[in-house]
C-alpha cells in the first residue's frame, strides 16, 4: 500500500517538475498534462481503496498541477494551434479532479478562488469552441464538464449565469448551442434534486432570465420545448417560491400562447400558462402594492447609485485634471526658470570672455609698446587715435543716415496713403454723382414680362400676335426654316446619343464598382483564411473562381511557375518573365532533343493543378 502511494506521489512530483521546467510550448504542455493526470487517475482507480482517488486529486491540487491546468485552459486560442480535442480532454480531467477533492487547510481559497477560476476557464474555452462549427462535439464535451463541476459545487451558479463568456454563448445564433445550454440546466436540476433549493432568489431569477430569453429569441422547437420543461421542472422543485419570480416576466403567458402553440408540445405550454395565471390570481392587492413599492425602491436605488457613481467619477476626473494642470504649470515654471538661468549664465560667460579678451589685447599692446623705440611711441598712439576716430565717425554717420532714411520713408508712406485716401473719396463722390445723373436722364420702362401685375389675358394674346407677325414679316436672311428644322433634329440626335452614352457609362461604372467590391471581398477572404494545417475542403472550394478564363489563366500561371522551378540554374540567368510560357518551353525541349527536364511534358505529369476546378 505504501509502495503504491509512493508511486503516485512520484508520478505527481515528476509531472510538477516537468511543468515547472519552463521549456515547454503550450501544445507540449497540454499533452503532458493530459498524459500525466490520466496516468495518476488510472493508478488510483485500480486501487481497492476508495480513498485513493481522493488522495490523488488532493495531491494534484496541493502540488499546483491543477493550477497549471487552469492557466493552460485560459491561454489565447491562437497559442493552442487548433488542438481543441486535447483542450476539451484537459477540461474534462480538470473538472473531474475538482469533484471529490479534499483541500484541507486551503478549503477557503479552494472554494472562493480556485473553483471560480476553473469555471471561468471552462466557459472561456466553450465560448471559443462555440464559434467553430466543426467543434460541436468538443463543445458538448466541455459543457458536460462544466455541468459536472456545477452539480458538485452549486455556489458557482451565480458566477456562471453572470459570466461574460456564458453571455457570449447565449448570444450565439446556433440552435444547437442554445439547446445544449438549456439541457445543461435540465441535467443539473434532474441529477441534483436539492440544486434549486440551495440557490438564492437572485440566482433563480438569473436562471429564469436565461430561459425566458431563449423563449423570446429562439424559434427552434427543440429549444422551446427544453426551455418550457426546465421552467416546469423548476416549478415542481421550488413550488410556491417560483411563482412570484415568474410574475416579474409580464407577457410571458401571451408569448407562449402566440409563438409556441402548435409546435408539438401544447400540453407543456398549457401547463405553464395555467401555472402563471394561477399565480397571478393568488396575489392580493396588498401583495401587488408591496411588489410595486419594492420595484420603486429598486429603481430609486439604482438611479441614486448611478448618480453617485457619476458624481464620484466626475470628482475624480476634476481632481485629476486639476492635479495635471498644476503639475504642468509647475513644470512649465521650472523649465522657464531653468532656461532663464541658462541664459543669464551664458550672458555672464560671454561678458567674462570678452573682458578677458580685452585685457589680453591691452596687455599685448603694452608689451608691444615696450618693444618700440621711444621716438615711435607718440606716432603709434596718434595712429591708434585716428583709427578710433574713423570708427566712431563711421558708426555715427551710419546711425544718422539710417534715422534720416526711416524718417523720409515714413513720411513718404504717410503722404502716399493720404493721396490714395483722397483719390478714393473723389472717385466715390464722382461715381455717386454720375449714377444720380444717369438715373435722372433714364426714361422709365414699363414692365413687359409675363406674370406682372396688370397684364391681362387679352393683352398677353395681343403681344404674342405682334411677336408672331413681326417674325413672319422679318424673316431671317441667313437661316431658312428647313435649316432650322435640320439643326433642331441634329441637336436632338446629339442629345439622344449623349444620353445613351451616359447610360452606358453608368452601366460601366456600376460594373466597375461591382468588380471592385468583389475584389475587396476576395481580398478579405484571403486575409482571413485559416492556415493550411487546419483548412478543409469546404474552405478550399470558397477560393475557387467560377470564371473559365480566370481558371485557365491561373492554371497556366501555376504550370509556368512549376516549370520554371524545374529549369536548370543556367537557364534562369537573365530570362524575361514570359520565357517560361508553355510554347517557349516546348521549343527548348525540341531543341535539346527531348532531354529538357523543365518541359511541359514533365510538368503535366507532376502537377495536379489540371485536376482542380479553379
Amino acid at each position: 500500500m505504501e509502495a503504491v502511494q509512493e508511486e503516485e506521489e512520484a508520478v505527481v512530483s515528476e509531472l510538477k517538475e516537468r511543468l515547472e521546467a519552463g521549456d515547454l510550448n503550450p501544445e507540449q504542455k497540454l499533452n503532458l498534462l493530459n498524459t500525466g493526470i490520466n496516468k495518476a487517475l488510472n493508478m488510483a482507480a485500480v486501487q481497492p481503496d476508495s480513498s485513493a482517488l481522493i488522495r490523488v486529486k488532493s495531491r494534484l491540487y496541493h502540488s499546483g498541477v491543477l493550477s497549471h491546468c487552469v492557466l493552460t485552459l485560459s491561454l489565447d486560442p491562437r497559442k493552442l494551434r487548433g488542438n481543441w480535442t486535447a483542450a476539451a480532454t484537459l477540461a474534462q480531467l480538470t473538472s473531474s479532479c475538482c469533484v471529490g477533492v479534499d483541500p484541507g487547510e486551503r478549503s477557503k481559497a479552494f472554494h472562493r478562488l480556485f473553483l471560480p477560476s476553473v469555471m471561468d476557464g471552462l466557459l472561456s474555452l466553450a465560448s471559443q469552441l462555440m464559434r467553430r462549427s466543426e467543434c460541436l462535439s468538443v463543445f458538448r464535451k466541455v459543457m458536460d464538464s462544466a455541468g459536472w463541476l456545477l452539480r458538485a459545487h452549486t455556489q458557482l451558479t451565480t458566477q456562471v449565469l453572470s459570466s461574460v463568456h456564458y453571455e457570449q454563448i447565449q448570444m450565439c445564433d446556433e440552435a444547437t448551442v442554445s439547446l445544449l445550454c438549456v439541457q445543461l440546466w435540465i441535467q443539473t436540476c434532474t441529477t441534483t434534486r436539492d440544486f434549486l433549493s440551495r440557490l438564492s432568489d437572485d440566482s433563480v431569477l438569473l436562471l429564469l432570465n436565461d430561459v425566458v430569453g431563449q423563449l423570446a429569441v429562439s424559434s427552434d422547437s427543440a429549444v422551446g420545448v427544453a426551455s418550457v420543461r426546465l421552467i416546469l421542472l423548476m416549478a415542481n422543485q421550488l413550488q410556491l417560491r417560483l411563482q412570484p419570480l415568474l410574475l416579474r416576466f409580464r407577457g410571458l403567458d401571451s408569448l407562449l400562447d402566440k409563438d409556441w402553440r402548435g409546435q408539438g408540445f401544447d400540453q407543456e405550454v398549457d401547463q405553464l400558462i395555467s401555472l402563471i395565471q394561477s399565480g397571478r390570481g393568488r396575489m392580493s392587492p396588498s401583495q401587488v402594492s408591496t411588489e410595486h413599492v419594492r420595484a420603486a425602491c429598486t429603481i430609486q436605488a439604482a438611479w441614486r447609485s448611478y448618480q453617485t457613481r457619476r458624481r464620484v467619477k466626475s470628482l475624480n476626473r476634476a481632481v485629476s485634471a486639476l492635479q495635471r494642470r498644476y503639475r504642468a504649470r509647475r513644470r512649465q515654471q521650472q523649465q522657464q526658470k531653468e532656461a532663464q538661468q541658462w541664459e543669464e549664465e551664458l550672458k555672464y560667460q560671454v561678458c567674462v570672455r570678452r573682458q578677458q579678451a580685452r585685457r589680453a589685447f591691452h596687455q599685448k599692446q603694452r608689451e608691444l609698446l615696450q618693444l618700440l623705440p621711444p621716438d615711435q611711441v607718440q606716432s603709434y598712439l596718434q595712429e591708434c587715435e585716428r583709427r578710433a576716430a574713423v570708427v566712431i565717425q563711421s558708426f555715427w554717420r551710419g546711425f544718422r543716415e539710417r534715422r534720416r532714411y526711416n524718417n523720409t520713408h515714413r513720411h513718404t508712406l504717410r503722404h502716399r496713403r493720404r493721396q490714395e485716401d483722397a483719390a478714393r473719396t473723389l472717385q466715390r463722390a464722382v461715381r455717386r454723382f454720375l449714377q444720380r445723373r444717369r438715373a435722372v436722364k433714364a426714361t422709365p420702362t414699363t414692365p413687359f414680362w409675363f406674370g406682372q401685375k396688370g397684364l391681362t389675358d387679352s393683352r398677353r394674346a395681343e403681344l404674342k400676335k405682334q411677336v408672331e407677325d413681326y417674325v413672319s414679316v422679318h424673316r431671317s436672311s441667313r437661316v431658312s426654316p428647313e435649316e432650322c428644322q435640320r439643326l433642331h433634329e441634329e441637336v436632338q440626335l446629339l442629345l439622344l446619343s449623349e444620353l445613351q452614352r451616359g447610360e452606358q457609362r453608368r452601366r460601366e461604372e456600376q460594373r466597375a464598382e461591382a468588380l471592385l467590391a468583389h475584389t475587396h471581398t476576395q481580398l478579405e477572404l484571403l486575409r482571413d483564411a485559416p492556415p493550411l494545417s487546419v483548412i478543409t475542403a469546404t474552405d478550399a472550394e470558397s477560393f475557387l473562381s467560377p470564371s473559365g478564363p480566370v481558371a485557365a489563366r491561373a492554371r497556366d500561371a501555376h504550370n509556368a511557375t512549376l516549370q520554371a522551378s524545374r529549369l536548370p540554374w543556367w537557364r534562369t540567368l537573365g530570362a524575361p518573365d514570359d520565357a517560361f510560357n508553355p510554347a517557349h518551353l516546348q521549343e527548348e525541349e525540341a531543341e535539346l532533343g527531348g532531354l529538357f527536364v523543365g518541359g511541359s511534358t514533365g510538368a503535366r505529369k507532376l502537377t495536379e493543378v489540371d485536376g482542380l476546378n479553379l
